[in-house]
């Protein structure tokens, strides 16, 4: 009896239209002739640094009183950044902190009143100000590559110093007109962040962006005004919070590599074939 299990078991398997034969039509070679293989490219953890170079739009939020106040062109934005990219638990490959040094303008103009020809608003008589700053912009990044453009969100803070003012008006004292007042803040901080794209020419990236700065430090005290001309009644307050746009273009230098296996993979992919080590 046992000697006829295995005929019988061989016989029933030839007739069955199993996998196995469907596999051996499939995966001839004429077959695999029309296959395309598509490679996913690896997308590194890598750094950049770079320089970008625009202009800056500059108003002000005052706060309670509408002021009447224009954009101020400012034709100097400059500023060095360095970023990194990581991947966020390892997996996604989206998101970055950058970092660095700027120099730049904030201040406003102050519109005249179409009626009465006099300015709807002013800073201790001058209707013209310009602050120059030094500031060190610190911002998460997302960025989404789609080779070779890249998509990029910035969002962060900001510390500063105003390093000098430029003020013109006729009412205004003229001996600060690039003088600082004593109940005037030089210290700056707020929230800075934007979007942009960039092209990516490994090694090199060229970057477009749009930035939007948001002082949290008001320009002055804000009760130094009823002090000095009101001395009994300290109740109002006002302040005066610096807005910026600037529009900038970057050149960066990738420090390491972008997409790809990088020197250290290769070098460790030859030792794993020569002693037959395995990677991690």
């Amino acid at each position: 009896m046992k000697k006829l299990i295995l005929p019988v078991v061989l016989l029933f398997c030839a007739f069955l239209p199993g996998k196995a034969q469907n596999d051996s039509i499939m995966y001839t070679a004429e077959y695999l002739d029309t296959v395309v293989l598509k490679s996913a490219r690896q997308i590194n953890d890598y750094s950049l640094i770079g320089v970008n170079y625009g202009v800056t739009f500059s108003t002000m939020y005052f706060n309670p009183d509408k002021m009447g106040t224009d954009f101020r062109f400012n034709p100097v934005y400059f500023s060095v950044m360095y970023t990194h990219y990581e991947k966020m638990f390892g997996y996604l490959p989206y998101f970055g902190i950058t970092a660095g040094f700027s120099y730049s303008h904030s201040g406003c103009t102050f519109r005249n009143n179409p009626e009465t020809g006099f300015p709807l608003g002013y800073i201790d008589g001058a209707t013209n100000v310009s602050y120059t700053t030094v500031e060190m912009p610190a911002m998460m990044q997302m960025h989404i590559d789609s080779a070779p453009m890249k998509f990029l969100i910035n969002l962060g803070g900001f510390v500063g110093y105003r390093l000098s003012v430029e003020r013109s008006g006729e009412w205004m004292d003229q001996d600060y007109t690039n003088k600082f007042h004593d109940y005037e803040y030089r210290f700056d901080y707020g929230i800075v962040g934007g979007a942009g794209i960039g092209f990516m020419l490994d090694p090199i990236e060229i970057h477009l962006n749009l930035l939007a700065r948001w002082s949290m430090q008001s320009l002055y005290e804000p009760d130094y005004f009823n002090e000095t001309f009101h001395p009994n009644n300290t109740y109002y307050y006002r302040y005066a919070n610096p807005i910026d746009i600037s529009a900038t273009v970057g050149v960066y230098f990738q420090l390491t590599k972008r997409s790809g296996k990088t020197n250290k993979q290769l070098k460790k992919q030859a030792r794993d074939i020569v002693y037959g080590t395995s990677e991690n």
